[in-house]
């Protein structure tokens, strides 16, 4: 019976790795700051005829650094509030 335990209790701790891994906070905060970084240095020295396009807004810098916040923001959430493994409740012998 010991032996099931301990298999039990190893293959819970690998799924407690796994949902922390796969949490989708992460993903999506780790897109969002790739493609804010990229967005934002498209948005550092833009051409005047993209200027001209967006009517003198530098829309590239603007959303890349929104993006940035947003992603740093999911990251920041993963950080303060970690995912829990859900827990059963101990069963009555």
């Amino acid at each position: 019976m010991s032996e099931l335990r301990r298999e039990v209790s190893e293959l819970e701790s690998k799924s407690a790795t796994a949902a922390r891994l796969f949490d989708i906070r992460r993903i999506i905060g780790g897109l969002f700051v790739v493609y804010g970084i990229i967005v934002t240095i498209a948005g550092i020295s833009p051409s005047d005829a993209d200027m001209k396009k967006a009517q003198d807004i530098n829309i590239n810098l603007w959303t890349g650094l929104a993006m940035l916040a947003l992603g740093l923001f999911f990251l920041g959430w993963l950080w303060l509030r970690p995912t829990v493994a859900p827990t059963e409740a101990p069963e009555d012998e």
